[in-house]
């Protein structure tokens, strides 16, 4: 097997071996799976959210048993949106914490994201930015990321409307990396998507059924049993369509918002309002789901790269796999 390093935009910002990001996830973003990702060669990405209010960890000495275990680079997440003066001052301070601890790499989704880097530029952090289309990797751009994650119509969470390919072919010519996220369940996806010119991919469907993620065991069997048609789209989670594996739950509660909800979604004054309100009622049925598995009668968010999962098994030897299939290429 070859060991040649991987040379792309992606493995030289974030200063990792291999053009992998385990992405930020709400409630699976554990400390040991971030640390296994990064511990492989790819890179872990931190979610602060999950990290302190799921796992129950100070955030400071959750980073310090990541970079312990790990020994590599490790990102972080950081949520844009501004709901409210505290949560945005919580999630400044967690990005001062993450910078005193070493994190370099940094990943925002939501809002603009031009205060984190300023934040994190003058010591040498580098952000890219969540984006499902031309005109919010423009915005982002302005604000100064260097680079963006494409999330295109088969991811898991809040999912794009443009398929890989289109989606590259609008980001690319803005010159900065791009990194690919969304259907990618196995190796011949990864390898695929990196011979259309993407700079890295993010995963995370896929790293939820691994040995290392906390996810309850019905969670991972949902993801395992999954097809991609069995990937729907709900506005019941945080207001705008997220992906998650359809069930007779999803069926029972819909899909839609109601036509009050849709109005205030609507207002930019009351918008914020309503997706908090969404968004703590899914939080909690998310992390019951996970901690409790409570099978299919809770909100299992997953992407369409279900399709190309058939196991559970060790973070390592999944990216591993994927490196020496995409060197063979």
């Amino acid at each position: 097997m070859s060991d040649k390093p991987f040379d792309t935009p992606l493995c030289r910002d974030a200063k990792i071996e291999i053009p992998i990001i385990c992405g930020a996830m709400y409630p699976c973003s554990n400390w040991e799976l971030v640390a296994a990702a990064s511990k492989a060669g790819g890179i872990g990405i931190v979610q602060p959210i999950s990290l302190v209010y799921a796992q129950k960890i100070d955030f400071r000495e959750g980073l310090r048993k990541i970079n312990a275990f790990a020994g590599k680079p490790v990102g972080m997440n950081v949520l844009t949106e501004a709901s409210s003066k505290i949560y945005v001052d919580r999630m400044r301070r967690w990005v001062d914490i993450a910078l005193e601890e070493g994190v370099r790499y940094f990943v925002s989704s939501l809002g603009n994201p031009r205060w984190i880097v300023d934040r994190v530029k003058p010591h040498g952090g580098v952000v890219y930015h969540d984006v499902t289309e031309k005109k919010w990797a423009l915005k982002a751009l302005q604000a100064g990321v260097q680079g963006l994650i494409a999330v295109n119509k088969a991811a898991g969470g809040h999912a794009g409307a443009k398929a890989e390919r289109e989606l590259l072919e609008e980001l690319a010519p803005l010159g900065v990396p791009v990194v690919c996220a969304g259907g990618i369940g196995d190796e011949a996806d990864f390898v695929r998507v990196m011979q259309l010119g993407y700079a890295g991919v993010q995963l995370g469907t896929r790293f939820i059924a691994t040995t290392e993620c906390t996810a309850h065991d019905g969670y991972k069997q949902a993801i395992l049993k999954a097809e991609a048609k069995d990937i729907v789209l709900t506005e019941k989670i945080s207001g705008v369509p997220v992906a998650v594996i359809r069930s007779p739950y999803i069926d029972a509660v819909g899909t839609h918002a109601s036509g009050l909800a849709k109005l205030l979604l609507r207002n930019a004054k009351t918008k914020h309002y309503m997706r908090m309100y969404y968004s703590l009622q899914s939080l909690w049925k998310l992390k019951r789901a996970n901690a409790g598995g409570k099978g299919y009668e809770d909100y299992f968010q997953a992407g369409q790269s279900v399709a190309g999962i058939e196991r559970i098994e060790p973070t390592g030897e999944i990216i591993a796999r994927w490196a020496q299939a995409a060197r063979a290429s």
